[in-house]
This record gives C-alpha cells, structure tokens and sequence, in this order.
C-alpha cells in the first residue's frame, strides 16, 4: 500500500473550482495516492479504512528539504511567512494540523458535495473535529460542537463557546446560552489564555514547514499563524476570535450568488433561475443564490486544502483537511512532524498522527526530532506502525468501537432535521451531554437568534433542490424532499426570507403530480399528514426510553431537564456496540398518500398559496395597490342572459380575447403590483400562478366527471382567472403555457355543454358555483394586486339561458382551436387538436338540433293553412350553417362516423322543412307541392352521402342501421305523400304510380327486415306496410284500368305478390292483427273483383274456393285479436302495475268491429256465393266430395246469419263464433281447393 501512486481524484463537484486561485488536480494529478477500498492491517488488528480526493487545491507534492543537523529553528529562514503554494493556497497552513477550524466549516463542504448530503455520508466534518471525538475517552480537554442532521447525515462543527461568549458581552446576541451555560454547567469556568509555550511551539513548526519547502516560491509576506494567534495579533486576529461568528442571520436585501460561483469573475447567475426549473435545471450552479461575499467571509465556505471522502469501517465521512503532504524520490507521500526529543510521544498525539495518515491516506510519517529548537536527526514510522510505538500504545479496534458508538449516540439523539444539537462535555469530566440549543433558544424572545439556523435552512433547501434535479430517481425521494423542504421553510423567519420560502414552498408544490394517476399509493404507507417531521411516535418513544436507561442521569437531577441525552462515563465509548443504533438516521419518509385528486390539488394550493404571499409581502409598493381584504369574498359575476346582449356581445368578447391573445406572441407586460420583470419575485411568482392554475384545471376536470358542473365551472374560472394574470406578467409567452389555455378553454366549453343539458338542475349548479373557500379568496386576491383578472369573463359566467350556454361552449372550443393555430402547436399536439375539432364538431350538432327542434316547435304551433314563417326560415338556416361548419370540422379530422351523423341530422333538417310546406293550402285540396319533393329529395342526397361517409356497415353498424332507416323512412315518406295527396294538377297517374314504385321499392331496399336487432320488428311492419300500399296502388289500378290487357295482368300479378308478401310479414308481427286482416280483406275483394271478369262456373268456383281459403287463414289474426282483448278484459281484477309491463299499443276496438262486420259480411257473401255454384253444378252432375263441401257451407252459413242475427253478443263472443266457423270450414275441405 505503501507504494501505491494510483490517482484518486475524482471529478470535483460543480461549483468547486470557483473557489478564488484554487486549482483542481488534473486527472492523474492526484497528490495522495488513494487506498481504493485496500484494508490496512495496524498492530495486527484488521481496521477497514479507504479515502478518496473528492478536491484537492494543493500543487504536485514535492520532495521535503531534509535539514542539517544542528539547524537551529528558532532562527527564522528567508521564505518565512511567504504565501507558498506548497503548504496550501493561503500559506497559512503552516499551522499543519492544528489550524483552528471555522465553526461553519462543514457547511462549505456540505455546499459543494451537495449530492453527498443526505444521502450516503454519515458524518461531513474537519478532520480536527473527527480526532477530538474519537479521544475523547483519551483526553481530559473538554469538547464542544455543534451536530446538525440533514437527512442521514451529521454536519460536526466546533462550537467555541467562550469566544460566542466575548462576542455576546459586545453585541448580546448569545445571552440565552450563557445564561444556561453558566446555570447549568460550569458556572466557575474561565477562558484559559494559551501559554508562551504554546506560542513558541508554534513558532518552532512554522519555520520548521518553511524551511522544509527548501524556501522555493516565496511569495507576498502574508500574516503568519504565529500572528494570528499571538498577542500582538493583527487583522486575522479578529477574524479568529470574533468575526469569525456571523452575526444571527439577517438576509440581506439583494441575494447574489452562492459561494461556489462568487468569484467566477461573471455575473452571477439569476437567483430565481431554480424556482421556475426545479426540477430541470441541468447543473448544480443553477440553485438559487442564497450568499453574498459578504456571508461567504463569515465561513460558509470550504477552504480546505482538500476535501476526503474516507470511509472508516462502515462509517462514511466526507473530511476536510488542511495537512500538509510531502512526496517525491523514495517516498511518495509522507506527512512531516516535529517532536521534542525530551518529551515521549503519548497516546493522544499517537492518534492524531495515526488518524491524520489514514484520512490523507498518507502511508508514512517523518519525524524530526529537536531539542531546544537544535534538529538532531529524522525518523521514518510507517503509519501502520504508529499505535505500537512506545508510550503511544493503542488499540485500532478501540477507536473503531469509539466511532460507532460516537455515530450511534448521536444518529439516536439528533433526530430533528434543522435543529442544532450541541455535544459537550467540560474540561477533566467524565460525562458527554448533548442538548438541543434550537429548543432552547425557541423558549427565549427571539427564535431567530441562533446562528445556524439560515445556513442550516439553506442546507436543506440545497439538498432537496439537488434531489428534486435528478429526475431519473427523484419519485422515491419525494417523501425525504418534502420533509426536507418543510423543516427548511419552519426554519425560517417569513419576512426575513421571503425568497427562500417562496421557493420551497413552489418546490413543495411542485412534488405532487397533477397530471398523473396516484401512483404514491402503490408500495408505501402513508405517513400522517399533519407530521413534519420525518421521525415517527414511535422513535420518539424509543428515544427517551434510551435517555432515561441506558444514557443514565448524570449527577445532578436538574441536567436531565434540558439535555436530549447523556454519556455518564466516557469509558462506555470504548465497549464494542454499548451505544449500537436501533435507529435508521430517517426512517423512510414517506410522501403523503393523497387518496383522491381534490385533496392533491387542495395540498398544492395551500402551497402555493404561502408562496404567493411570501413574494407579495416582499413587494414593497404597498400603498400603490388597490385596497382588497383578503377575508372578504371577491364576488363572482352573474348575469342574466339579458343584461350581457346575447350571442352578439360574446362575439365582441372573443374579438378582444383573440386580439390579446395576439398581443401575448409580442410580448406585452402589465403588472399592477409595480414587480419588476425579470426580478425574482416576477418569475417566482409567474411559476406559482401557473401551477395554481394547473391545480384549478385539474380540480375542474376532478368536480366534472363527478357531474358537479358548477363546481368544475367555478374552478375552471379560476384557473383561466390565474391564466389571465399569467398573461398579464407574462414577458414571453411559452407554447406550453398557450397549450395549457387551449386546454382549459376546451375544458370550460365541455361544462357549459355539460350545464346546458342538465338545465332541471340549475338551482344547485348556482349555489356550487358561488361557493368559494377562503384559501381561493387569497388566492385571488393575490391574482387581483397584478391583474383585473377580466379576460375571460365571457367563457366563465353561468347563464340562465340554454341558447347562450350553448354558444359560450361553442365559443370556448373556437377559442381554444384558435390558440392552437397562433404558433405551431396543431402538429407538435395532434391529439389534443383533433379533440378540440371533435368537440366543435359536436357542440355545432348540438346547437343545430337546438335551432332545428325550435324550428319543428314554431311549426306545430302555426296553423295548418299558413305559410312558412320568416322566424322558421331563420332558424333552418342557422341550424343549417352549425351542421355544415360541424361536418367540416369533422371531415378534417376524417371522422367519418360522426361526418355522417352530422349529414344525417342535416338530412332530417330537410324533412322538417318538407313537412311545414306541406301544411299550406287546403286539406281537401292538398297536393304533394314541388317544395316537398324539393326538400325530400334534398334530405335524401344527404342521407346517401352519410352512407357514403361511413363506406360500410363493418365501420359503425349502429350509425350505418340508422342512417339506413331514415332514408328507408324519407322515401316512404315521400311515397306516401304521393300516393295520399297525388298531385294530380301537375303529373299524369301513370307518372304519379311510377314514382311512387320506385321511391316504395328503395324504401325496401333500404329496410333491412332480416338483420336480428331492436328495429328488427319496426323494418317488418315497414316492409309489410309498403307491400301493403303497393299492392293496393296496383288493385286500383286494375279496378281503374280499361284497355290495355298486358299491363292489366302485369298488374295482377304484381297485386297478387304484394299482397302475400304483406301477409307473409305482417303474420311475423304479434302487434298488427288489425294490419293482417285489412289485408286478407284486401285480397278477398281483390279474388272477389277477379272473379267478376269470369264466365265458367268451374272458374268462379275455383276462385271461391281461393277466396275462402284467404278467409280461413285469417283464423291467426281473430285468435291475436282475441287474446288481447282477453287481456284487456282481465286487467283491472290484476294488480295495477299490469298495463306496464306490455308496451304494446292496446287494439282500437271501433277498428276490430269495423273490420270484424266487413269480414262477417264478405264471408256470408262467399259461402252463398259457394251454396249457388255448387248447387247448379249438382244438377248437372253428381260427385262426392262437393256434396260434403256444400253439407258444410250450408251448416256455417246458417250459423254465421244465425250469430249475426243475434244483436246481443258481446264483441267477444262474436269473434269466438268466427274462430269456430272457420275451424269447420278448414275441416270441411274447401279450403282445400
């Protein structure tokens, strides 16, 4: 190990090489030779120690200048007290390892090794402060240091209470601790003045280094330790005994640059730079600034000659260290000692020695050995040797032991983040006392007096920035940032440090995802929300029950009353693990379960919130601003729809919305508060403003799909109120910030569609929305000291009327689609932009059905006889311009299923037209007018193109099925008309009869009566219908026609297939008996009509016999007849609830008697007619089988006159008497012919 020469720099920390003059090592510049994880065996005891140069501002080592024997030190050589890179950049190193520490000295390392904090070191210390610790049980001097805990780590610092004690007599800061001090510990105490010995001593080594370095690189004299610690001491004197204690801290006014970039020699970078990029800002340098060079003179500053990372067993430790080190020629590294040779080594200089090496990781010592200041002659000890020289005997494991027990004492006691702990124990005592001065400073007036309560809440806040940057691994530290970030801001005085406490609670704020799903549920328990600290009861517990047992009492009962813990003997320090930690340093700090989104938004605005006064109260024209009390509820404007002129002033509103949005790409600035731009208080609170209205977006979104609309009105209100105030500040307006807005709009336009259908709910939408809480009062309150907050008045205000609801969301989508065209945030977010086409497409239906369906209201309101009112025509056209925009609006984002919803709806506008020029004129005279067939042909093109949109039936069978049904129904429509009210002044029958065909027979072709669906039994009654009608056209036209013999039997035919393709479907449907029966009566007069043009009896009979077969068949229609008025009949003896539960319509009974006497007359007719043509053909000829056919006919028609004759019978029964005839004639055989 010895030997080794391997380089282990590593790279230093961002920030690190500001440090005036100093220079970082160079790869393989290294000057200690680095023990990458090697163990040392000491005296034969097996102790892990490894040390790593994270820094180091030392020049290559040089060879030591070996001295002649009888040089005498007492005479000063020439380069004395010259600044000399070789004893460290200031030259004032020459005090070698006894250099006084500066009592913020961890901090300046804490500083630059940032990503240590917290995090993997154990313990960040001078090196002098470890030594004292680990020989304590060694030593009778007394200890005195400050612990401060962040995260897992111990910052260690020297607390020279005598000199706070000189300090405090002048200024009277410190009075509370001297006051305790003197009460409780040592009451009789005084400073002890060093000895001229001590003074000569030093002297003695300064010139002992100096002539060493072989006087090479003398530079400017520079005072000497010697002076610095003397009694005549000059300058630095001061600086050593008083200034180097700040003062409690006050922030200073301006805040420039952290100490690592102060003497960049550039400006320094924006302080505020972090608050808006938290969590993205690319290098350590970029945290916001928190000292000047005026703080950075008071010690928090690392000015070490090189920072170690040593690790000694599993203590992790990051060390400062000022030692000078040698090297060169046979001796890569060696430290270099003085020693007089009339006094023996012991035991506690043993340990500084051997500590020194092992944290340098230097592998040999020299010692020069004097006598009165005479060199007589140099000694090599290898450093593994150092614990067994003679009278400086000590046991490596033994120092082990000491240091965890040290750590453990102090990871169990020091709980508190940002609470300065002070370990002490009195010169020649054997007890260690640790208190904790925060508590006991906080009983006195001023909590703020402690001076390291600003470096220490700087610390903090450092620490969580540099987690929150690393984005990779930052969700898991969440819970450790937010402790971190709470205790930082309970630290700090409000109106001292607004800067600071507007930054973490933004960074605070930040924490909390808005945009994601609760993902912190998954793997931790949730910690207690109101806890801010990260220690649970639980340890708490654990933490007396350690004081009061195995820390013992101590000898007076009243130290238990104030300190945290006790040691009673030093001696315990040495047991292996008497003190071994139950604890962790932090139990995992678990981030705050938020189990819905409103309690993570109502977190994050709170946040906020204390942000946003921070930076208000820290903007002093106060007297400029317009007089608001935050208590007071800023009312919300409400207004009817009347009092604002409709839909013409929302079109001005968005002219001047759109104007301003304009003015944003140029950048306009207009803040009330009299802010400066570019100030950090400007883009504080530009940041706070946004994530407030991010928390109100999202908290809007939440209130909306749980269908409370006016609470997601009033929150979408504030979020575009807090946007608007964004405008305003804003200098450059950022695309993802206009994105937002487009969203927010989009959002705001789907509650006021949302308000608009759920009109019946009004009353409580109201009261939801003027509800505010006093958190959101302040808030806005905030937003009113920088803008009116105005700009988007027209989107948020909850109208009464459903017209202008309507055109507000309709406007809300243009206004959102129009920011999406301003820069080019169409492409770089296509989703979002085909959503907003989709709903502009969408809300353009809604407002065309509304117009429409006010259309249809005036229409049945009009009289029959009068024309076409101008307030009708207006609103088909304003329908029609919302269905065309709505179309287009969905071409373009080829969504061809709504496109053709859209061209449907447009289809059925042009049906309702059709029908309200069908009502003019005279019922008697009524004609199916040009206008009709104008717009039925109209409605049918645009049915056709929304099949066309769709393509096929696979892309949307539902909207396919129904854009079918309605053009089947517009051409029946159309038919109907036509054939009912033919207009006969214009075209020829013939013509007439054509176009009904044709429009009839695409009707069918469009009805689909086989496809199993809801509409299955609707296409069949359809279907059944036309062939109805069609066959009735061609049985007239037959019964009309004269002439012509081809087309009169075309037409028979195709009356004939018509009427049996009626029948067929007619009997598929359980609900249309009524509809069957015309029809076999239909056809019964269309057999009875054919059999009129016949001569042969043979002929007649077989269309009689035809005739009757029709008759028998319709035994199903009477048989559904009966049923349901048998149904009919039983329901009010069944419970009430019966007429429900069958949907069907009940049987009109004027049209079953109607139906039932034609029936009764034409079968009566039939069988005579049968009884006359079988009885002529009996005389002729004599057969069987018409013999038993007329038997039966004569039966049945005696009955039937006989049941007609009786004008009693019920309904029923006569019906009953028909079901029976017609079973005996089936049977009878006729109908068999």
């Amino acid at each position: 190990m010895g030997d080794s020469k391997e380089a282990g720099a590593e790279s230093p920390p961002a920030g690190a090489a500001a440090r005036g003059g100093l220079s970082l090592l160079s790869q393989g510049e290294s000057e200690e030779p680095s023990a990458q994880g090697s163990a040392l065996f000491l005296g034969g005891n097996e102790v892990k120690s490894r040390a790593v140069v994270k820094y180091s501002s030392a020049p290559p080592r040089t060879a030591f200048a070996r001295l002649e024997e009888k040089t005498d030190l007492k005479l000063p050589p020439a380069n004395w007290l010259r600044e000399s890179a070789k004893l460290g950049p200031a030259g004032t190193t020459i005090l070698g390892n006894s250099k006084k520490s500066k009592p913020f000295s961890s901090f300046g390392m804490a500083y630059d090794f940032i990503d240590s904090v917290g995090n993997d070191v154990d313990v960040v210390s001078d090196s002098e402060n470890i030594k004292k610790l680990l020989k304590i049980p060694y030593s009778k001097s007394h200890v005195s240091m400050a612990v401060h805990r962040i995260g897992r780590t111990l910052l260690l610092d020297e607390l020279d209470i005598q000199e706070l004690f000189m300090r405090s007599s002048q200024t009277g800061d410190w009075t509370w601790l001297k006051e305790f001090y003197q009460r409780l510990i040592d009451q009789k105490w005084q400073r002890k003045k060093k000895s001229k010995e001590h003074w000569y001593q030093k002297a003695i080594l300064s010139k002992f280094l100096y002539y060493s370095i072989n006087g090479d690189g003398a530079a400017q004299p520079v005072p000497s330790a010697a002076e610095q610690q003397g009694p005549s001491s000059s300058d630095q004197a001061t600086d050593s005994d008083g200034a180097s204690w700040p003062a409690p801290f006050e922030m200073p006014s301006s805040v420039s640059e952290d100490p690592s970039a102060s003497s960049q020699g550039s400006e320094p970078l924006e302080p505020s730079y972090i608050v808006g990029h938290v969590a993205s800002a690319p290098k350590e340098q970029n945290l916001t600034t928190l000292f000047n060079d005026g703080e950075n003179s008071q010690g928090l500053k690392n000015d070490f000659v090189r920072n170690i990372l040593w690790t000694f067993e599993d203590i992790h430790m990051l060390v400062g260290s000022n030692m000078p080190i040698f090297g060169g020629g046979r001796y890569p590294a060696v430290s270099l000692r003085l020693r007089d040779n009339n006094k023996p080594i012991n035991v506690l200089t043993g340990i500084d020695y051997w500590l020194d090496n092992l944290i340098c990781n230097v592998p040999e010592l020299v010692m020069c050995f004097h006598v009165n200041g005479i060199v007589q002659k140099y000694e090599m000890i290898k450093t593994e040797e150092i614990p067994n020289l003679e009278n400086s005997n000590f046991s490596t494991k033994v120092i082990k032991d000491i240091a965890q027990n040290i750590l453990s004492f102090l990871k169990s006691n020091c709980t508190k983040e940002g609470h300065t702990y002070w370990l002490f124990k009195a010169s020649g005592s054997d007890i260690v006392k640790l208190y904790d001065l925060t508590t006991l400073c906080e009983e006195t007036e001023d909590k703020y007096q402690n001076p390291f309560t600003m470096p220490v809440a700087v610390l903090l806040y450092k620490v969580a920035c540099n987690m929150m940057m690393k984005k990779n691994q930052n969700k898991k530290h969440y819970g450790t940032i937010r402790t971190l970030l709470l205790n930082c801001v309970k630290l700090l005085d409000k109106s001292r440090h607004p800067q600071i406490i507007a930054s973490a609670n933004y960074m605070l704020s930040e924490l909390f995802q808005l945009d994601e799903p609760k993902k912190e549920e998954s793997s931790e328990s949730p910690l207690n929300e109101n806890s801010d600290e990260s220690y649970s009861e639980e340890e708490e517990e654990l933490a007396d029950s350690d004081e009061n047992g195995s820390y013992g009492t101590g000898s007076d009962p009243s130290d238990d009353n104030k300190a945290v813990a006790i040691i009673k003997s030093v001696g315990e320090l040495s047991v292996p693990e008497k003190y071994k930690s139950i604890h962790q340093i932090r139990p995992s700090c678990t981030f705050p379960v938020c189990h819905d989104t409103e309690e993570r938004c109502r977190l994050v605005l709170s946040y906020v919130l204390e942000g946003l006064k921070s930076v208000d109260s820290s903007i002093k024209k106060e007297s400029d601003l317009p007089a608001a009390d935050p208590n007071t509820p800023i009312p919300l404007k409400y207004e009817d729809e009347s009092t604002r002129g409709g839909p013409e002033g929302l079109e001005k509103q968005m002219a001047l919305f759109l104007d301003k949005m304009g003015s944003l790409q140029k950048g306009n600035y207009s803040s009330q508060s009299g802010m400066i731009p570019g100030s950090w208080q400007h883009k504080m609170k530009l940041q706070l403003i946004l994530k407030s209205s991010k928390a109100y977006y999202v908290l809007s979104d939440a209130a909306m799909s749980l269908q409370k609309y006016g609470r997601a009105l009033r929150y979408i209100k504030l979020a575009l109120q807090s946007h608007d105030t964004y405008c305003c500040l804003c200098t450059n307006m950022l695309s993802e910030v206009l994105l937002f807005l487009s969203q927010y709009l989009t959002l705001c336009g789907d509650i006021q569609l949302m308000l608009a259908q759920n009109a019946n709910n009004r009353a409580a939408h109201l009261e939801e929305f003027n509800y505010q809480t006093k958190e959101d009062q302040e808030i806005l309150h905030s937003l009113h000291r920088e803008s009116p907050c105005q700009g988007f008045a027209w989107a948020t205000d909850l109208s009464t009327d459903l017209e202008s609801q309507l055109s507000v969301s309709c406007k809300c989508y243009e206004a959102a689609n129009e920011i999406l065209q301003f820069s080019d945030l169409k492409s770089q977010n296509p989703e979002h932009y085909v959503q907003v086409l989709k709903r502009m497409g969408n809300i353009r239906n809604e407002i065309g059905v509304f117009y429409m369906n006010q259309a249809a209201a005036l229409q049945s309101e009009r009289v029959v006889s009068k024309s076409v009112s101008t307030a009708e025509q207006q609103l088909w056209k304003k329908s029609f311009s919302c269905f065309e925009k709505g179309i287009h609006n969905f071409e373009s984002i080829d969504d061809a299923t709504n496109a053709a919803l859209l061209l449907c709806n447009t289809g059925r506008l042009m049906r309702i037209c059709a029908q309200a020029h069908c009502g003019a004129g005279d019922e008697f005279k009524r004609e199916f007018s040009p206008e009709e067939g104008l717009y039925y042909n109209k409605a049918v093109d645009y049915y056709l193109k929304a099949l066309r949109s769709l393509g096929t039936r696979d892309l949307h069978p539902a909207v396919w099925d129904s854009v079918n049904w309605e053009l089947s129904t517009t051409y029946f429509t159309m038919a109907t008309l036509q054939q009912d009210y033919a207009p006969l002044s214009r075209k020829a029958q013939e013509q007439i009869e054509k176009e009904v065909s044709e429009a009839m027979m695409k009707s069918l072709k469009h009805c689909d009566v086989d496809s199993v669906s809801a509409r299955q039994p609707l296409c069949q009654y359809r279907a059944a219908t036309i062939h109805h009608r069609l066959a009735s056209m061609y049985h007239s036209c037959l019964r009309n026609q004269v002439g012509d013999e081809h087309l009169r039997k075309q037409h028979r035919v195709l009356a004939d297939l018509h009427y049996s393709k009626a029948v067929k479907l007619f009997q598929l449907l359980k609900d249309a008996p009524c509809e069957l029966l015309r029809v076999q009566l239909e056809r019964v007069a269309f057999a009875e009509f054919q059999m009129t043009s016949q001569n042969s009896n043979v002929g007649k009979l077989k269309t009689l016999s035809g005739a009757l077969d029709i008759m028998v068949r319709t035994k199903h229609a009477f048989q559904l007849i009966r049923k349901e008025l048998v149904e009919e009949f039983d329901q009010p003896k069944s419970d009430e609830s019966a007429p429900a539960a069958d949907p069907s319509p009940g049987l009109s009974r004027e049209e079953v008697i109607k139906l039932l006497s034609i029936f009764e007359s034409r079968l009566s007719f039939l069988l005579l007619q049968s009884i006359k043509l079988l009885s002529s053909t009996k005389k002729k000829m004599s057969n069987a089988e018409e013999d038993v056919v007329l038997k039966t006919n004569k039966q049945i028609y005696s009955q039937l006159l006989r049941a007609t004759a009786n004008r009693n019978s019920t309904l029923l029964e006569r019906i009953d008497v028909l079901i029976q005839l017609l079973d005996q004639l089936a049977r009878g055989g006729s109908g068999g012919q």
